[in-house]
């Protein structure tokens, strides 16, 4: 079987210094349910990717564990240091923390599991996210904390059975899956393509738009899209403590998972009871704009996490008046 691969993404710029609220992260509205959401706190995503830099000043107190599962590091399971960027990169826009530099994520108070399955090269075995899939959804933290979101920004072209079966089994454990699409897109609607895990019917789905909400030519379209989030021009965190600007369906799935993060805390005070993956789904899907594009391109739309906020706002004066 062929490897799994990091989705193919463009590097736009490295930086040593920032101080902003990435414009993705506006974009899909986080800012509007921090409060609501004790800006995710409670909340664990497992980031299956290259590992993360364990001491980015943004990134450290948000790390409550992880693994290495690749050849890396002389197989040592405890190093799950990130030595490609690309992993820091999806942790900083989950959950860089709020600390007056550099910059923000979706939701700052999540935790992250950093489970490594891709080495250096970006390149790892099917076996080898199978078994962090497994792990994640059996892990348990220090209070008994559990996953309730896998990000994986990653993907290949083959089917497997064995990983299929492992994303199954994690969403009957209550964890929502949140996969890109890929990166193969022609710019044209129409002709599918389709990446694996993204493609099962199974995940979260993720394909990419610009900040000017415009499809983004590289993404793939298919049957399978539940939405899209911003993945052009992305700034977050990278190695060394700096900074990068990536694009790519990559870093359009970090915001879906770091929107995830916000709204099962949210709504599961709201409805004062543990909900159910797919609930939770339902919850996500309430809460996207559609931009005018074909389904099989952007799915249900853009992830707007305000959106039932807005309208609650917008029905409540339409009742007094």
């Amino acid at each position: 079987m062929s490897e799994m691969k990091l989705i193919p993404y463009r590097t736009e710029a490295i930086l040593d210094t920032t101080n902003e609220l990435p414009k993705g992260v506006q974009m899909v509205e986080a800012e509007r349910l921090w409060e609501e959401a004790d800006q995710g706190k409670g909340s664990v995503v497992a980031i299956i990717d290259t590992g993360c830099h364990m001491d980015h000043p943004e990134l450290k107190n948000n790390i409550i564990g992880g693994r290495n599962f690749t050849d890396d590091y002389g197989s040592d399971p405890d190093n799950y240091n990130d030595n490609n960027g690309h992993g820091t990169h999806v942790a900083g826009t989950i959950a860089a923390i709020e600390n007056g530099k550099g910059v923000i994520g979706v939701a700052p108070q999540a935790q992250l599991l950093i489970l490594k399955v891709l080495s250096e090269e970006g390149s790892g075995n099917y076996e080898w996210i199978v078994e962090a899939i497994q792990y994640a959804a059996q892990w348990q933290g220090p209070d008994g904390e559990k996953v309730r979101i896998i990000s994986m920004s990653l993907g290949g072209p083959e089917d497997s059975e064995d990983l299929r079966t492992a994303i199954k089994n994690a969403i009957g454990e209550n964890i929502s899956v949140v996969c890109a699409a890929g990166n193969e897109g022609d710019g044209r609607e129409e002709t599918p393509e389709y990446a694996y895990p993204g493609a099962y019917n199974e995940v979260i789905q993720v394909g990419a738009v610009d900040h000017q909400r415009r499809l983004a030519d590289f993404t793939n379209t298919n049957n399978q899209i539940d939405l899209v989030a911003p993945g052009v021009d992305i700034l977050s965190t990278y190695l060394e403590g700096k900074y990068a600007r990536l694009s790519g369906t990559s870093m359009a799935t970090p915001h879906v998972s770091g929107g995830l993060a916000l709204i099962i805390p949210l709504v599961e005070k709201q409805f004062e009871r543990s909900m159910t993956e797919s609930e939770i789904f339902s919850q996500l899907i309430k809460r996207t704009t559609p931009l005018g594009y074909s389904k099989r391109a952007e799915g249900n739309g853009l992830m707007t996490l305000a959106l039932t906020k807005k309208l609650e706002e917008l029905f409540s004066t339409y009742t007094k008046t």
